[in-house]
């Protein structure tokens, strides 16, 4: 996750969000969080369905503009994040994150295993052809 999303969903700013990760910066280490290159952050910006940072006037529109390094959080990292915090909210956004969480990780699971009877009854269907489709030998 983004650090514009995770403070938005904290109901703090992404500067008091970056401030406090980088006073714990030994709190995230790098499989909890890194910093994005700014190329990293305009695809990640569009890939979320953000549209260009200017205008038909040639004005940056605010908040879409990243002249600094965007923070992406791992799950380890947005569970350490709410201790960093240290509010109420960021207690009750931290259970919801984790729970989304768990849930991605059960449909994946899910699609995994759905993927693997599809390959096995295929598997079985190729191998029932070809038993169908060889000559009789007589």
């Amino acid at each position: 996750m983004l650090d514009t999303d995770l403070a938005e969903l904290y109901h703090v700013t992404v500067k008091a969000l970056k401030q406090s990760v980088r006073r714990n910066r030994g709190r995230f280490p790098q499989d909890f969080m890194i910093e994005l290159t700014l190329e990293e952050a305009v695809i990640a910006q569009y890939k979320a369905g953000g549209k260009s940072s200017r205008s038909q006037i040639v004005t940056l529109k605010q908040g879409q503009n990243p002249k600094y390094r965007p923070f992406a959080f791992t799950e380890q990292g947005v569970a350490m994040l709410s201790s960093v915090l240290k509010s109420p909210r960021s207690v009750q956004v931290n259970i919801a994150i984790m729970r989304a969480f768990v849930e991605m990780r059960q449909a994946a699971g899910t699609h995994k295993e759905l993927l693997r009877r599809v390959n096995d009854m295929e598997a079985k269907t190729t191998a029932s052809s070809r038993t169908c489709s060889r000559p009789s030998e007589s």
